[in-house]
């Protein structure tokens, strides 16, 4: 579904190899929205006993195995390119291991990402279980393994994953000449955060961070992203608006990418409170327009790499800590303003030209082995 972030990933990949000339072919839940059109391998939605209107609320639809249209997708395709570790997943690379296809697979997902939303953030044996079934069922048996970013790489390697891994980001486009947005400081002040509304997001750590700001009453914060959590945080910022810690109410939408980039280039800084992720590109999309990031730091929180110093770094859920960095940008305009631009051009390390160069290298090797192996 769209609005999550494996979507926008898998359909930007696939339009990218499209234009280098690649013939893709999508296996995957049909589509029953208004937008977008239907995989070229549709398969029944499998709704999950129970968890459905979780998976449904976080943007999620997961697909039911059929043994007929997988053979077929299969019989078609030169690599597999499996973009989860789920049930499906498992029986079409077996399927694909007997018909001697090989297959890749990118990690787009923590199981820490999952047991946060089921309200189970501490579940550290579950945690284990599932990783170590994705590992033996899917990963292990992929010729390569698409890893987004080091932290993704260095978690898989602790797991004593098997399979060879190539840390290759999802990647953004980049244009040919960046030009970020100059923001003047000025009442008020636009802090953003871009991404879905849900538990392991942490947004309502920014929220919190206000009644510990000296600026709060100068403050208008921008949530874009939908999610399971959006009236939990509307409610709190109504709270922080009624007691006077806000002077300007929040705003909280979905966004076309035009809108959103009108949005990102009037903030003053970019916030992003996510404890679990695995590469968060809307921060560098931000950082590509001037916005200045304060990330989240912790030990499943992928996005820190793209921190220039530690004046972009705070504590995980330490809304405090993030209050005193708010705070210390808004009290330094100078800086904020020459950081914007060293932000905009490290973003370009992360274009994603490069991205599906590598990405093409990584089939071309996986098919290589699969000969190998024969």
């Amino acid at each position: 579904m769209r609005g999550n972030g494996i979507c926008t990933a898998v359909l930007s990949l696939v339009d990218r190899l499209k234009r280098k000339g690649i013939e893709v072919r999508l296996m995957a839940c049909e589509n029953h929205d208004a937008e977008g059109s239907n995989p070229e391998y549709p398969l029944k939605h499998f709704k999950f006993p129970f968890f459905e209107p979780i998976i449904y609320s976080n943007g999620f639809r997961y697909a039911s195995f059929n043994k007929k249209i997988a053979s077929k997708a299969i019989e078609w395709a030169d690599v597999v390119h499996l973009c989860e570790g789920f049930p499906l997943e498992a029986k079409v690379i077996r399927l694909a291991k007997r018909m001697k296809k090989p297959c890749v697979g990118t990690f787009h997902l923590f199981t820490e990402n999952i047991m946060a939303n089921l309200g189970m953030r501490k579940a550290k044996i579950l945690n284990y279980i599932v990783t170590l079934w994705w590992k033996k069922s899917v990963y292990d048996h992929c010729a390569l393994v698409h890893c987004p970013t080091e932290t993704v790489k260095q978690h898989l390697l602790s797991n004593g994953f098997k399979s060879g891994m190539r840390v290759i980001s999802n990647g953004i486009e980049i244009p040919a000449n960046i030009e970020p947005a100059h923001v003047r400081q000025k009442e008020p002040i636009i802090l953003l955060c871009i991404g879905r509304l849900s538990y392991e997001k942490s947004q309502d750590t920014l929220l919190k961070a206000m009644r510990f700001s000296k600026y709060a009453d100068k403050i208008e914060l921008h949530f874009a992203g939908k999610g399971p959590y959006m009236k939990r945080y509307m409610k709190q910022a109504d709270k922080l608006l009624k007691e006077g810690i806000l002077k300007y109410r929040p705003c909280f939408g979905f966004y076309s990418r035009e809108e959103l980039k009108n949005i990102i280039r009037q903030a003053y800084l970019y916030i992003h409170c996510a404890w679990v992720e695995v590469e968060g590109l809307s921060c560098v999309e931000a950082i590509m327009e001037g916005a200045v990031p304060i990330i989240a730091k912790g030990k499943l929180s992928a996005t820190q790499q793209f921190a220039l110093d530690e004046r972009s770094l705070f504590t995980e859920s330490d809304s405090r800590m993030l209050a005193e960095k708010i705070d210390w940008w808004i009290e330094h305009p100078a800086e904020r303003n020459e950081m914007s631009k060293r932000y905009a051009e490290s973003a370009k390390k992360y274009n994603a030209e490069d991205s599906t160069e590598k990405i093409i290298q990584m089939y071309k090797d996986s098919i290589k082995r699969c000969q190998t192996n024969d």
